[in-house]
């Protein structure tokens, strides 16, 4: 069927609230890292999903928060101009019955906005008495007037098909935005320096990871189609780039080695991955390096 409409949709909720799994599951493929740490998204992402004649654009935003450097700020930045100029916003929120102050944030937003918003009540897998819902769904009816409301479990891929049905009424009439087969605008590079930065979430402990970003610096394919990778990884202090790199070396093998099985799989190829790990000392706040490291303004 061809692409007669297209649909721009705002994901957007607290950190750690399941937006890049819901993101990731309507797409069909991995596009954006997942990990049990708050923050992890830092980025606007892209997602690209065509049913029937609708194209859906959705757009993945970092965990709204209260900012604590200035790489913050610049997470809450891209949150707030996400939701402005698309046809529609998913608020993704906690199956507590109680409007937290992020989501109270981001509800005033869609309401200066204009913007038509849906609520999704993820990680209903969680919940053992689905009634617990109705006080959940009586909280947020109360702080604002969803066009709906729909429970969901992005990680167990549950009410997934409910919520692009109700998406696509928001759908207008133009031009397939993206070809067939494409489902992010993230360059591959991106793609792979972010598949590291999830291998330094998952695998680190507490605060280092959040003080690391990567750099591809080097992303070409040779002749007998193998991709050669060159990425450093920079942190915050020298004390975590022992940690990072570990007792001979083993922590940074462990993370390249992950990182490299992903890489593989995402792009259809072999991948010869080599990896440093530098320090930038509070780079966090320092707009020059943020810059450098990708994460400008959209």
């Amino acid at each position: 069927m061809p692409i007669t409409k297209t649909a721009m949709v705002t994901i957007c909720g607290r950190p750690n609230v399941g937006k890049s799994t819901l993101t990731n599951a309507l797409v069909g493929e991995k596009i954006a890292i997942v990990s049990s740490k708050p923050q992890t998204t830092r980025n606007r992402i892209c997602g690209v999903v065509n049913r029937d004649d609708v194209q859906f654009v959705l757009l993945d935003t970092p965990g709204f928060h209260k900012a604590r450097n200035r790489l913050g700020d610049y997470m809450v930045k891209v949150t707030r101009e996400c939701i402005a100029d698309v046809d529609a916003v998913v608020l993704l929120a906690e199956p507590v019955p109680h409007v937290g102050i992020p989501e109270q944030e981001l509800i005033a937003k869609i309401r200066e906005a204009g913007l038509p918003a849906i609520l999704c009540v993820n990680k209903i897998d969680t919940v053992a008495d689905k009634n617990e819902l109705l006080s959940v769904i009586a909280a947020y009816s109360e702080a604002y007037a969803f066009d709906a409301i729909i429970p969901i479990s992005a990680m167990k891929q549950d009410g997934l098909r409910d919520l692009l049905i109700e998406l696509a009424r928001y759908a207008q009439e133009g031009p397939q935005l993206f070809p067939d087969g494409m489902v992010t605008d993230q360059p591959d590079r991106q793609v792979v320096g972010e598949i590291v930065r999830e291998k330094l979430l998952r695998t680190l402990d507490k605060e280092i990871p959040h003080g690391t970003a990567v750099e591809i610096t080097r992303f070409a394919e040779r002749d007998d189609e193998i991709i050669d990778v060159e990425a450093t990884i920079y942190c915050e202090k020298k004390s975590h780039k022992g940690i990072i790199i570990g007792k001979n070396g083993e922590m940074l093998k462990r993370i390249s080695t992950d990182a490299r099985h992903d890489i593989e799989r995402f792009m259809g190829a072999k991948v010869y991955l080599q990896t440093w790990v530098k320090v930038k000392e509070n780079w966090r706040d320092n707009m020059n390096y943020i810059r450098s490291f990708g994460y400008d303004d959209q």
